[in-house]
């Protein structure tokens, strides 16, 4: 799925914002890992750093480095400025306040284009098509995508899509389950209760991350059958 570079607005996270939006730990991170749909995040960057094996799939990756980089500079001022006019929607914990969530952004794509322009491991598909293997992945990530947006994509999209991520690993985590008007998502009951019904088992936990107020849930999705703490 093709996507226009002018409707997107490309802000990443960190390898330590991943760590706690989904509560990742040294043996969820041992496997391989599937970053779906992070745009400019520098969790990969990070991740193979660190020794980890991640790839990352988003359709924003037709664009050179160059181009993600402009469209970046053209709209985080203006993020910014949402933000700071919507001061009771937001939570400062993991970010001290709006400057300090510019700089860490900035510092963000940095970190992510240096890796980008080099690495291989920069996949462009979207949801709810991807090409890879059953199985490829341990764990597959999903990040302000599903859910986030469910005012734009329809519930039968969120439930192809995450079919689709539990096909090609054993386990999914997606984070947050609010909406981008930080309002609970209307899809959560059901995409739990429509997974359930294809033989999945589904659980939703708090993480240490909060940025959108009310937005400190995960959901987490595996086989039946498969080995996972309780």
């Amino acid at each position: 799925m093709a996507v226009q570079l002018d409707r997107i607005v490309p802000l990443g996270r960190s390898f330590r914002e991943y760590q706690l939006m989904f509560n990742l730990t040294e043996a969820d991170l041992a496997g391989r890992v599937l970053d779906c749909g992070g745009g400019p995040a520098s969790f990969t960057a990070e991740a193979i750093a660190l020794g980890y094996s991640v790839d990352a799939v988003d359709p924003l990756y037709e664009y050179a480095g160059e181009q993600i980089e402009q469209r970046f500079w053209a709209t985080v001022e203006d993020v910014m400025a949402q933000i700071d006019a919507t001061p009771d929607d937001w939570v400062w914990t993991v970010h001290t306040d709006s400057r300090a969530l510019r700089r860490q952004r900035i510092e963000v794509m940095g970190r992510f284009l240096k890796d980008y322009r080099v690495g291989d491991r920069y996949i462009t598909a979207a949801l709810p098509n991807l090409p890879f293997a059953d199985s490829r992945y341990t764990l597959a990530l999903c990040s302000h995508l599903l859910f986030l947006y469910s005012d734009l994509l329809s519930l039968e999209f969120h439930l192809a899509s995450l079919q689709e991520l539990c096909r090609v690993a054993e386990e999914v985590r997606v984070f947050p389950l609010v909406t981008l008007a930080a309002q609970p998502s209307p899809y959560v009951a059901a995409v739990c209760q429509a997974l359930g019904d294809r033989g999945l088992m589904t659980q939703i936990q708090s993480v240490g991350y909060e940025l959108q107020k009310g937005g400190n849930q995960m959901l987490r999705i595996f086989r039946c059958g498969a080995n996972h703490p309780a």
